[in-house]
């Protein structure tokens, strides 16, 4: 049985339905549209928040051991924080609620509400097989139209249709929109080495300009929401410059979003420049055992049992230093505040209501392994990030939520 905790599953973050904002078109007829997004916060199935990013981390590790066969996806119910889509399928469409994750690259429906053939359905007679770090899905492979909201239809797409899945039983969430690289693909359809994904459609039918996808997280302590833009990023939320940096070429980050940087606290190297990834589905910035020794060190941390996260005093966050990422030539700063985990959800993640605790974790293995660390929620809730498929790279700008003191 889950502990008591694990009971709650949707809480006050899951508040809204979600709606596409109108298609922006540019000069050349090329369009742009941006898809909103809410939160929930999960706890089903985990023992800690730490240990659920581990766990999804540790799943996205091992699926590259095979590069002829790797899964697609990892685990969805070890996300501390889950942000979902209302994405329509069939003509005309029949709306599902997918999971949005940068960490895998299929897109499937069927775990909650059944999958209902339409006009545009066609069976392709190929089966879907993936695995994750807590469950699977399996079936057949359909293709069909998409529907981000507003008119905007991706045709031709292949969904993954479960007819037997677990992890997603009972938290309302029918499956995933998958925003990965295509290579997370390959080995997951028969008779088929890698599939497409939504971006990948969208730009080959001329929909958007360019294969790239902006995120934005607004943190859950202004929120529950964020939006995904397809064919570009959003100016409108962006404060600063755009900074690009190109995909790594180290094994095994570079099967995912992944990318080289080196972490300083307090003007201290604690990780040298290595690799690993950027991705929505993890929660907090995990980083490589050492690494992390070394920041707990520092920040005089104390491991709390409850949430698997350090737990410092007011007076040592009083003392904090400034967490820097530098990431190409630039330099990504996490003020003392962006380190800490929400105050307003403490209990949500079985902590105490009193208690400050940070968002870096240990990501369960020494620097040298291929994924040296995880760039999740509490750093992209500071910073935009932009997925380049085209230009094979990713990018960041600041927000007007990258100094803010609101945790």
């Amino acid at each position: 049985m889950f502990p008591c905790r694990a009971l709650l599953v949707v809480l006050a973050l899951y508040l809204l339905a979600v709606a596409a904002s109108p298609v922006h078109r540019t000069p050349g007829g090329i369009s742009k549209v941006t898809l909103n997004f809410v939160a929930r916060l999960n706890a089903t199935g985990i023992s800690n928040i730490a240990d659920a990013d581990r766990i999804r981390i540790k799943s996205m590790r091992e699926k590259t051991v095979s590069p002829r066969k790797r899964d697609a996806s990892v685990s969805v119910t070890n996300s501390v924080v889950l942000y979902v889509a209302q994405v329509g399928i069939g003509s005309p469409p029949t709306e599902y609620t997918l999971l949005v994750d940068t960490g895998s690259s299929n897109t499937w429906v069927g775990a909650n509400q059944p999958y209902t053939p339409t006009s545009t359905s066609h069976y392709t007679g190929n089966t879907v097989s993936v695995s994750y770090g807590s469950g699977n899905f399996s079936g057949g492979e359909y293709i069909d139209a998409v529907s981000l909201g507003n008119g905007l239809i991706i045709n031709q797409q292949s969904i993954g249709v479960a007819t037997r899945s677990q992890g997603l039983s009972g938290t309302g969430i029918d499956g995933i929109l998958g925003l990965g690289p295509a290579d997370l693909t390959q080995g997951t359809v028969s008779n088929t080495n890698t599939v497409p994904t939504v971006v990948d459609n969208l730009y080959s039918q001329g929909t958007i300009s360019s294969a790239v996808l902006g995120v934005y997280f607004i943190p859950a302590s202004n929120s529950n929401s964020g939006e995904l833009t397809f064919g570009g990023y959003d100016p409108s939320v962006v404060t600063g410059t755009v900074n690009y940096t190109p995909i790594t070429n180290t094994y095994s980050s570079a099967f995912f979003w992944g990318i080289d940087q080196s972490i300083t606290y307090g003007g201290k190297t604690i990780l040298p420049s290595t690799a690993g990834i950027v991705d929505t589905g993890t929660t907090l910035i995990l980083i490589a055992t050492d690494a992390f020794q070394t920041y707990q060190s520092a920040t005089g941390g104390i491991m709390d049992n409850a949430t698997g996260l350090l737990r410092i005093t007011q007076s040592q966050y009083n003392n904090l230093q400034t967490l820097s990422f530098h990431i190409g030539a630039q330099t990504y700063d996490l003020i003392p505040n962006a380190q800490i985990w929400p105050r307003s959800l403490n209990t949500a993640i079985g902590g105490s209501s009193g208690s400050i605790y940070l968002v870096v974790g240990d990501i369960g293995a020494p620097s040298g392994s291929g994924m040296d660390f995880a760039n999740g929620y509490a750093f992209l809730e500071r910073y935009y990030s932009i997925y380049d498929t085209t230009s094979a790279r990713v990018g960041f700008a600041a927000t007007k939520y990258t100094d803010s003191e609101s945790n």
